[in-house]
């Protein structure tokens, strides 16, 4: 079987496939100070918890955008796994020609998504990740990863409104029936949520114009996907395994 790990700046999400069917997934908070042993111990008692043997674990692919957690990721998967693990990265067949100006500059996270769109959906198709930055990825009909852009996330631009505005409350992220709310806490629910939902849909428009194509596809990813797209114009799809998928296909086009 095979356990695939995208290591994001606030969430880590765990899976493990066997063969191509994703039997088992959990979203953990992404602590930079753990170390091998303790990491290893998380995903160890996951693993007893849902009757899974470590043993069946026969190759580990990973993907990350926090630098400094690598070293320790490797240690564990070659201590208590006795793996080499698969990184993203420079030299990985990815199968997707990347055109950026500096390819190297592509986060590994944007990459297995364009991969995982691109392989389930053909191209052109625009892939959106609302993780602790929301981005946007276009990915042409030929399967190029054309580029794209990063907006600040959902809970980033929250956090600083509370933050630096004094007299404002920390909310849930819930969406008030419209906009013209009578209250402080439902007036920042409406600017937060509907804000985004205009941000994303005028990107996304952008996007298909640049691309030439207004039938390009459009698939969200990332824990606030649900809540965005039930009120957006342009997202058709909503796939929450979107990363974790991109990370299988990688993994199997490098045997």
């Amino acid at each position: 079987m095979l356990l695939v790990m995208d290591i994001g700046n606030t969430n880590t999400v765990v899976g493990v496939y066997d063969n191509d069917a994703l039997i088992n997934h959990w979203r953990l908070f992404t602590d930079r100070d753990k170390s091998a042993d303790e990491i290893a111990m998380i995903i160890l008692d996951l693993f007893r918890h849902h009757g899974i043997s470590h043993k069946s674990i026969d190759a580990i692919a990973i993907s990350s955008v926090v630098p400094t957690m690598m070293g320790a990721l490797e240690e564990m998967c070659r201590r208590y796994f006795n793996i080499e693990p698969l990184i993203v990265g420079p030299g990985i067949k990815t199968g997707i020609n990347i055109r950026y100006e500096n390819p190297k500059e592509v986060g590994a996270d944007r990459i297995v998504n364009a991969v995982a769109a691109y392989e389930i959906y053909g191209g052109p198709v625009v892939a959106v990740d609302f993780g602790t930055a929301t981005t946007f990825c276009a990915i042409s009909g030929k399967g190029e990863y054309l580029g794209g852009c990063i907006a600040p996330g959902i809970t980033i631009s929250t956090e600083a409104l509370y933050q630096r505005a004094a007299k404002l409350p920390k909310v849930e992220f819930v969406k008030p029936p419209q906009v013209i709310c009578k209250n402080t806490v439902s007036s920042m629910q409406a600017g937060i949520i509907y804000g985004y939902i205009g941000l994303v849909d005028y990107i996304v428009k952008l996007m298909k114009k640049e691309l030439g194509r207004e039938d390009a596809k459009v698939v969200a990813t990332g824990g606030l996907a649900g809540m965005i797209a039930d009120g957006s114009e342009t997202i058709q799809e909503i796939n929450p395994y979107l990363t974790l998928e991109g990370l299988r296909i990688i993994y199997q086009r490098n045997l």
